[in-house]
């Protein structure tokens, strides 16, 4: 059901290079540069993350309660991203560990502040 998520900046390159580096701890890669703005993914027919300022040339700012979650396939994943975005300078928001039954995830936020959690299940 989802396409893609955006998530804003007022910092383009900072913001650029946290999630090269996050994503390539799970051998994500940038798929567009769209001027104000990247995206990564697997490929432009899977639902992809993209980061730019915003349109309307306002300041980015985060939104109470939005969040962004990121699965993967496995525990170690889960803790291999959440411990990277930590070391980028990103701020823990949850240590990793299980959420319930068959839910393992960490949350965090990035450099702007917006919430992410990464997770898996099984």
């Amino acid at each position: 059901m989802i396409g893609y998520t955006t998530l804003g900046t007022n910092d383009l390159p900072r913001a650029a290079a946290f999630y090269d580096e996050l994503f390539a701890v799970i051998g994500i890669k940038r798929i567009m540069d769209f001027g104000r703005g990247y995206a990564w993914g697997t490929g432009m027919d899977k639902p992809g993350f993209g980061v730019m300022t915003p349109f309307n040339e306002q300041a980015a700012t985060v939104g109470n309660g939005v969040m962004v979650a990121l699965v993967v396939d496995s525990k170690e994943k889960v803790q291999a991203v959440h411990a990277k975005a930590l070391a980028l300078g990103g701020k823990d928001e949850g240590a990793v560990g299980p959420r319930g039954e068959g839910f393992y995830a960490g949350y965090f936020r990035d450099l702007d502040g917006n919430k992410l959690n990464v997770f898996c299940l099984g």
